[in-house]
C-alpha cells in the first residue's frame, strides 16, 4: 500500500471478500454495456482504481497489482464503479482502448457454450 492511503472505510465495510481478500470485478464498456472481462480486486486495487481513474487489478497468477494497459497499451479509463447488493462483486464501467483480452480479442467472452436443455417460452 502506498503511504497511509486506505480504501474509504465506508466502502471497505460493505465488501464481502473471498478467502484471499478478493472481490470479482466485472468490466464493461461504459457506453455500450459490452462485457469485456472479469478481474479481481482487493481493497488496495479498488482504492487505486477509484483514486486514479485507471483500472487496477490484483493478478492471482503473478501475485501483484497491474494497471490495465501499462504494458499492452490497451488502457481502461474508469467511468464508474458500482458495488452489487451483496457486496461481493463490482461492476467497473470503462472506456476501453484496444482489446480487453490478453488474447487480442475485444472481449474475453468469445467462446459461447451450447445450451442443450429444451427451450420453453415464458407465458404470462
Amino acid at each position: 500500500m502506498s503511504g497511509t492511503e486506505q480504501l474509504d472505510p465506508r466502502i471497505a465495510a460493505r465488501l464481502k471478500r473471498d478467502r484471499d481478500g478478493l472481490v470479482a470485478a466485472v468490466v464493461r464498456q461504459f457506453d455500450t454495456g459490452e462485457v469485456l472481462m472479469l478481474a479481481w480486486m482487493d481493497d488496495e486495487a479498488l482504492r487505486r482504481t477509484l483514486s486514479t481513474g485507471r483500472a487496477t487489478y490484483w493478478s492471482r497468477s503473478r501475485g501483484e497489482y497491474w494497471v490495465k494497459g501499462a504494458t499492452s497499451g490497451h488502457h481502461q479509463f474508469v467511468r464508474s464503479v458500482a458495488l452489487d447488493c451483496d457486496g461481493d462483486a463490482l461492476l467497473v464501467s470503462v472506456d476501453q482502448v484496444g482489446p480487453a483480452c490478453h488474447t487480442g480479442s475485444r472481449t474475453c467472452f468469445t467462446d459461447e457454450l451450447e445450451i442443450t436443455a429444451e427451450r420453453q417460452e415464458m407465458t404470462a
